[in-house]
């Protein structure tokens, strides 16, 4: 080979080799520079993909951004999907990104948001969240997008009302009704609800007239916060005229709105005529309630108007000036009678109850009768009542299929007069019927779920214990008279759900079910610290490795149990050990066993053997 070929191919070689050298940088450099450069979002139709890893790039420097948080599974999701890109495409003409996140696999974003269900929209603008709560249509959003895009948009003027010690009474006192939220600024409640409360008081502020919503800072506002015993936040009070009444309504925007509309609205109704009197007497399937007074400026109006608005939650009221009205029910003015629906009269009782109304009459005074004469001997039990009027114990429910419709009727009210034959008789149990579809769970937890009988009873007493009656050949007042007999003089056993007790109970924490409750933790011979817990819960899981330690520290002595109670799989045995939240702690010291100790100490090792040393009865040298 000639020097030229020599050069020519050393020429060659050297070429390729930089090249490859080039090359190598290049993939070294997006190697290493990985991280720099962060991969651009997939799009689906128009809609950009967020994750987790690239959420924060996706929307860095960006005016405003649509965003979904949606779950794969979701009806209401995927039902939305079509119209969500085609607001996708439209808003892509402006250049204004629409994306979606799977909140069930990033949880990190969703958890950000408080995303609690699905779908959830909300409008970043410049990386602030702004909660779309309107209708889900494509021009609803992209107006609401489109108006928020605007360089001159500003937020409008917050709409609740800081309330301080100073100007408290002056707004509260002349306002007809307001709603106050008591918080602390640390409080993460309180933050959650901020949003939500905000976005309920500009809603309310366009009502006719506004119903305005406040906050006072109770960590600052100390004399008033003090005055209405505020101890935990947030704290909701609704005022009419600086009276303070409970808050029952909801802590998101719809919830607030709902209820604070429906407070606003009169307490009671003014009737039209006897015609339509008539006709909602005999329409009304619960009680109806009507006071009858001279006028508008009857002062004996006003304090019924008082009582209506303190339980107006649970009745519904009326009033008249009409005298055809009062003479049709046999009364007069300065009354106020109760009438029971025409589907609960009965042979042994009273359809109306009046009550007379004086100048000394107090509200309290009315509620008082109110709900006094609410139940007829047997009415009937249901969601809506069962723990506001149901609530005098020893109570017995008769469950079957109730149903006062046309076709129906009959065959109910065949029913429920056995039981008023009884109920006549025991004049101090309440008696009720339930339908036993919508009370299959307490049927399941009484042991009478998979029953094939057409009627079914369950007997409660003071501690909410249930007592199931046997299944019978055929159920007649007399067969529910001997079993309820039975069950006042304490012949029936009660009825617990409860997953089955362990074989071999031996571990360092003794599992505790519910029909092995009395025989541990009722022991009178031994000091019991018993944890009631549910598998779900995230506290619950974190105490479990230093409670276990504590069984182990413990398991030799012979005088100190620690044990634990699936609270979701078992029925609590006794009234005493209640279980509000997880995790519960109850000490149960010997021969003390209905006086339990709530545990509010440390959940560390330490802190628990040093409250057992402290309160054990009896204790070894060293626990």
């Amino acid at each position: 080979m000639d020097l030229n070929k020599w050069i020519w191919l050393f020429v060659v070689l050297f070429s390729l080799t930089i090249q490859q050298c080039v090359a190598d940088d290049d993939d070294e450099g997006d190697e290493d520079g990985g991280s720099q450069d962060s991969v651009a979002p997939e799009e689906e139709n128009g809609v950009l993909v967020l994750t987790d890893d690239n959420f924060d790039d996706a929307i860095k420097d960006q005016n405003v951004v649509l965003l979904e948080f949606y779950a794969p599974w979701c009806g209401h999701c995927k039902a939305f999907a079509a119209e969500y890109e085609k607001i996708a495409q439209t808003l892509k003409k402006d250049g204004i990104p629409v994306a979606k996140v799977d909140a069930t696999q990033h949880k990190s974003v969703a958890g950000k948001y408080d995303v609690t269900g699905y779908p959830t929209i909300v409008i970043l603008k410049n990386g602030e969240p702004i909660k779309y709560d309107g209708q889900r249509t494509e021009d609803a959003i992209i107006q609401r997008v489109k108006e928020l895009s605007d360089p001159n948009w500003k937020p409008p003027p917050e709409a609740v009302i800081t309330l301080t010690d100073s100007n408290f009474n002056e707004v509260v006192d002349n306002a007809n009704i307001i709603l106050v939220e008591f918080y602390a600024p640390w409080c993460g409640h309180c933050k959650k609800l901020a949003p939500e409360y905000e976005a309920a008081a500009q809603e309310l502020k366009k009502a006719d007239p506004p119903i305005p919503l406040a906050k006072v800072d109770a960590t600052a506002e100390t004399e008033v916060a003090k005055r209405f015993d505020i101890s935990g936040y947030p704290t909701m009070k609704l005022f009419r005229k600086g009276q303070v009444y409970e808050y029952k309504g909801g802590r998101d925007k719809h919830g607030i709105v709902t209820y604070m509309q429906e407070q606003s609205s009169p307490p009671s109704v003014a009737l039209a005529d006897l015609k339509s009197t008539k006709n909602l007497l005999h329409q009304a399937d619960d009680i109806t309630i009507i006071g009858f007074f001279t006028g508008e400026d009857d002062s004996r109006l006003m304090v019924f108007q008082e009582a209506a608005n303190n339980i107006r939650e649970d009745f519904k009221f009326r009033h008249s000036f009409d005298e055809s009205i009062a003479d049709h029910l046999g009364t007069e003015s300065g009354n106020v009678v109760v009438v029971h629906a025409e589907r609960f009269h009965s042979k042994y009782e009273k359809s109306r109850n009046i009550f007379k109304v004086t100048d000394e009459t107090k509200a309290s005074d009315i509620e008082a009768f109110i709900n006094e004469k609410s139940l007829p001997l047997v009415g009937q039990r249901n969601g809506a009542n069962a723990r506001k009027r149901y609530t005098k114990r020893p109570l017995v429910v008769v469950y079957y299929a109730v149903d006062f419709g046309f076709d129906y009727r009959k065959n109910t009210q065949i029913w429920r007069e056995k039981v008023l034959e009884v109920a006549n008789e025991m004049k101090d149990v309440t008696f009720a019927i339930a339908s036993e579809d919508e009370f299959n769970d307490e049927l399941q937890k009484a042991g009478l779920g998979d029953s094939s009988e057409d009627i079914n009873v369950i007997a409660f007493d003071k501690e909410e214990k249930r007592y199931p009656m046997e299944p019978t050949d055929e159920f007649d007042s007399e067969v529910l008279s001997e079993f309820v007999t039975s069950f006042l003089a304490g012949d029936i056993k009660p009825k617990y759900k409860s997953a089955p007790a362990p074989k071999k109970n031996t571990g360092p924490v003794k599992v505790v079910v519910a029909n092995n409750f009395d025989k541990i933790v009722m022991d009178e011979s031994k000091d019991v610290l018993i944890e009631f817990y549910a598998p779900w819960c995230g506290h619950c899981k974190k105490l479990a490795p230093e409670y276990k330690k504590l069984g182990k520290k413990l398991k030799d002595n012979n005088d100190v149990v620690i044990a634990k109670m699936d609270a979701v799989a078992n029925d609590v045995p006794h009234s005493k050990y209640k279980v509000e939240g997880f995790p519960t702690i109850y000490w149960a010291p010997k021969n003390s066993k209905d006086s339990p100790v709530k545990y509010e100490g440390g959940r560390e090792l330490d802190d628990m053997l040093e409250y057992i040393n402290k309160h054990a009865t009896k204790t070894k040298d060293e626990l």
